[in-house]
């Protein structure tokens, strides 16, 4: 089969659509397909990511505010969908490239999207009302629903707003986690001692600096807590939009800002290496970020409001309000509990979501025997 994956949100710097997008299509040539990833791009590119998985980057204008991600025009994708004659179409992107369904109908060639987001916690962080929000999140999730075979969904949490439009071509398929590159073995006490520069505690915050992830809680939780006398330290791993609102927000604080880190096995390393990881974003429909941690046998604190709240068991983190002191107090009970104890809670959770059961779920939506 030749399979294509369309995505628009991917670029250099994207975390975890690129990692599932990379995972999924490796799984797919494993199984024995050809697969074309579309992307875009500062100009034109083709190339080998491994002998039977193609990225194609079509040039695109950047978005303005989004930190450097690029929408490519739909009639470039129209066009090298019509010379590329897939078999199997899936999408990841239910915005700009949705219509790419229509498409795939008036070709018969079975088509999926992914729902990497909820669209009406999108319209109210943007402060449409809730009830608005809604109302505009369903009339645009139907339209979209109706130009698919499938729609998958990652989480009960993300499949949510699709059950209450009463759509009935909607799969839940978790996304997983690559358990060897994150594992506890990688935890580094001479990293810890020079990243926690002489704090008790090292907390971590992976991920994007963009206002949906709502870093400004993680700055928050380390005041609560170094205002109560504890000695922690948080690292803040990523870059974007929000960063230099976040560098003054943590001004005086025991906050030491990375940005971005290329290497997987760096980011592995720091996340194996940190007592407590942090996810504070609400609209999460998956968080693989959080779930690498669990992986590295760092337990989480997240966003009840999220799906992570369907993740994250007593013992492995918590899940709790979306406010400062919550968090801060979770962090608290964590590490009141034994190091092994939680790190091994923390891998063992993780180890319920491996890549193999997501890429034998997203064939079976592919409708690929």
């Amino acid at each position: 089969m030749r399979i294509v994956q369309l995505a628009n949100f991917y670029g250099p710097r994207s975390g975890g659509l690129r990692t599932a997008l990379h995972h999924l299509g490796a799984g797919y040539a494993a199984a024995g397909h050809e697969v074309t990833l579309v992307v875009p791009g500062r100009g034109h590119a083709d190339e080998r990511l491994a002998p039977d998985v193609r990225r194609i980057t079509l040039p695109a204008a950047g978005i303005p505010g989004t930190g450097g991600y690029r929408a490519v025009d739909p009639w470039r994708v129209r066009a090298l969908l019509d010379h590329l004659r897939p078999h199997r179409l899936e999408v990841s992107d239910r915005v700009t490239l949705r219509g790419m369904g229509r498409w795939a109908a008036a070709r018969g060639v079975p088509s999926v999207v992914i729902s990497h987001e909820r669209l009406d916690r999108l319209l109210q962080q943007f402060l449409l009302p809730p009830g608005l929000a809604v109302r505009g999140a369903d009339r645009a999730n139907r339209r979209m629903a109706a130009l698919y075979d499938t729609v998958v969904c990652t989480t009960d949490f993300a499949r949510h707003e699709f059950d209450r439009i009463g759509a009935r071509n909607v799969a839940t398929v978790p996304l997983g986690v690559d358990l060897r590159t994150f594992t506890p073995s990688r935890n580094d006490r001479a990293l810890k001692a020079d990243l926690a520069a002489g704090a008790d505690a090292l907390l971590v915050h992976c991920g994007r600096l963009s206002p949906e992830k709502h870093v400004e809680r993680s700055v928050d939780t380390v005041a609560e807590l170094h205002r109560a006398g504890h000695r922690v330290r948080l690292v803040i791993a990523g870059d974007g939009p929000r960063r230099e609102a976040l560098e003054r927000r943590a001004a005086g604080l025991p906050i030491t800002f990375l940005g971005f880190v290329n290497r997987r096995t760096a980011v592995a390393d720091l996340l194996a290496t940190a007592d407590v990881s942090l996810a504070p974003g609400p609209h999460e429909t998956f968080g693989l970020a959080a779930l690498e941690a669990l992986a590295s046998g760092t337990p989480v604190v997240v966003s009840k409001s999220s799906a992570l709240a369907e993740i994250v068991r007593p013992g492995c983190g918590e899940a709790v309000p979306d406010h400062a002191p919550a968090f801060a107090e979770a962090v608290e009970a964590l590490l009141a509990d034994p190091e092994p104890t939680r790190r091994a809670a923390a891998r063992t959770r993780a180890e319920a979501y491996p890549w193999h059961t997501a890429i034998t779920g997203m064939l079976t939506a592919l409708r690929i025997p």
